[in-house]
């Protein structure tokens, strides 16, 4: 009988199921910070590999390799520590059943991807255990708890990326550049404070302004004269340079609104110079125009070339009257009608849509799950304002017996600066652990699913002002367009849009219908590899 069975075996489906509970399998740790300060003080790395290690020894795991320990941004999973640990688990699948971290943020914070990352590792038989989040992901429940917060991860990034881009937005306001300088200025710091000033580079673009202003030199022929001076650039490099306002002291940015602000940086040239050189850029003889803010073709400057890469704009053919979408790459010859692409893009938009009926129940599993994420957040706040605490009662202290002259400065200034550190580190700590609060929370979670239930009407009754918004809401990183296979792709969809949809499908318990010649997701692993960059995941 057992002959026998083994004969027929062959004709068996599907694939024999391993427990992932099992006394000796192998593991790796990977530990993280998110700051250089943080590496270099050795903040946090040890106590993450410490826990780490401690449960690997209780659930009986042989440690097989570390990674990590270092400073890597987990906004994106483009990160080579984490890349290097992704291809040794994957290459070593029959060996590795556990990838062990101390919290779920300190795998990711890219919401969607991780939870993409997370599934195909554990189509691969690994899991991911987190020392502070413990979580059985062979079932459903701990599956979509890990899943959420991998999601609350990223919420918690992307509130903090709005509190420091409010600060960038002010720097802004005053006329302060405040990122890195375009090209022809460098960053200095004098006196304190931040400054661009014209370098080298900058005196050979203010020829090329006047070569285009005063002799109405082609930007080929400008691109040949900056080369024989020592200064190579892409055509679409000397396009941009020369609309660049900030050129002649206006300083634009996306933080801004629309609006433009006098910059206090040095100007390359005059407001007159500039204005010289793109009334002449105006002029052109392909038979079409442009319009900054057509909602005709919202998608412009959304929408890149598949090909090279290159943002596509809108233009009108005037004889034929019809709009169309073309990228500037010369000999590209990328184009596409805006009405067959808005037509696609709104089907997009149709197959995301969720159910209304449905909406209380996602609003109570969201909340309820975030209440459940946000008390463990809560407990280790406490923890660490109890160290902050001790620590500032050691400084006090040893500020006392500094007063009192019972130490020195020179031992005073070594242990209070090695305290204040400490308390440094601990602050940032709180600042990414910090809880939420609850009517945010709510607030959030109703206007996302407000918009998430009409997505197409939205789209396609807004002005330009709120296509721009719900475009960039849903695709934070643009959609581009292959016209040799006639579709268009995302690297990335909005991480509750990923989660909200996967749930939709389970209790419509039916198969989701997929808009032909557009967004495919997830895109595929490339060949036998984790590629963290898909999809957006």
């Amino acid at each position: 009988m057992q002959t026998e069975n083994k004969i027929f075996r062959q004709f068996a489906k599907g694939n024999i199921k391993h427990s992932l509970k099992r006394m000796g399998a192998n593991c790796v740790i990977y530990t993280r910070v998110s700051t250089k300060e943080q590496a270099d003080n050795n903040q946090s790395l040890e106590t993450q590999r410490k826990a780490c290690e401690h449960l690997a020894i209780k659930e009986g795991f042989k440690i097989g390799s570390y990674f990590g320990g270092t400073y890597e941004s987990a906004q994106s999973d483009e990160r080579r520590e984490f890349k290097k640990m992704l291809d040794f688990v994957n290459k070593s699948r029959e060996q590795i059943g556990y990838i062990i971290v101390y919290s779920v943020d300190r795998f990711s914070r890219s919401g969607a991807n991780a939870i993409y990352i997370a599934s195909e590792l554990k189509k691969r038989g690994i899991s991911i255990l987190s020392v502070t989040q413990p979580t059985d992901t062979e079932t459903a429940s701990g599956s979509f708890y890990q899943n959420m917060s991998f999601i609350f991860s990223q919420f918690e990034n992307d509130l903090r990326r709005q509190k420091c881009m409010a600060g960038v937005k002010e720097k802004l306001l005053k006329g302060e550049w405040a990122t890195l300088a375009p090209l022809g200025y460098t960053n200095v710091t004098r006196n304190g404070q931040k400054l661009v000033e014209i370098n080298e580079q900058g005196k050979l673009l203010r020829k090329a302004f006047l070569w285009k202003a005063n002799e109405g030199l082609s930007n080929e022929e400008i691109l040949e004269r900056l080369e024989e001076r020592g200064l190579k650039l892409r055509s679409q490099t000397i396009s941009s340079i020369l609309r660049n306002p900030f050129y002649c002291g206006l300083i634009s940015h996306n933080m801004l609104e629309g609006e433009l602000i006098e910059g206090i940086h040095e100007k390359l040239v005059s407001k007159e110079v500039f204005l010289k050189v793109n009334d002449l850029l105006k002029n052109n003889n392909q038979g079409y125009s442009h319009n900054k803010e057509n909602n005709v073709v919202p998608l412009k400057l959304f929408l890149k070339c598949d090909n090279c890469g290159t943002f596509m704009r809108g233009y009108i053919v005037k004889r034929k009257k019809i709009w169309y979408y073309k990228c500037g790459t010369k000999g590209c010859c990328c184009n596409k009608s805006a009405k067959q692409l808005h037509s696609v893009f709104e089907k997009v938009l149709g197959s995301f849509t969720l159910n209304k009926e449905h909406i209380p129940l996602y609003r109570k599993v969201l909340i309820e799950t975030f209440n459940e994420y946000n008390l463990d957040k809560e407990e280790d706040c406490g923890n660490m304002k109890k160290q902050r605490d001790e620590i500032t009662q050691k400084m006090e202290r040893l500020e006392e017996r500094f007063i009192n002259e019972e130490i020195d400065k020179p031992l005073f200034e070594k242990f209070y600066n090695k305290l204040k550190e400490e308390r440094k580190g601990l602050d940032l700590q709180m600042f990414e652990k910090s809880p939420f609060k609850k009517s945010n929370l709510e607030e959030f979670v109703d206007t996302s699913l407000e918009i998430v239930c009409n997505l197409g009407l939205w789209w396609r009754d807004g002005d330009y002002e709120t296509r721009q918004k719900l475009q960039y809401l849903m695709f934070p990183e643009g959609i581009s367009y292959s016209k040799k296979n006639d579709e268009c792709r995302t690297e990335r969809i909005n991480s509750l849009l990923f989660l909200l949809n996967n749930i939709s499908e389970d209790y419509n318990e039916k198969e989701k219908g997929k808009p032909d010649n557009f967004i495919r997701l997830p895109l595929p692993v490339a060949g036998e590899g984790l590629e963290p960059t898909t999809p957006g995941l």
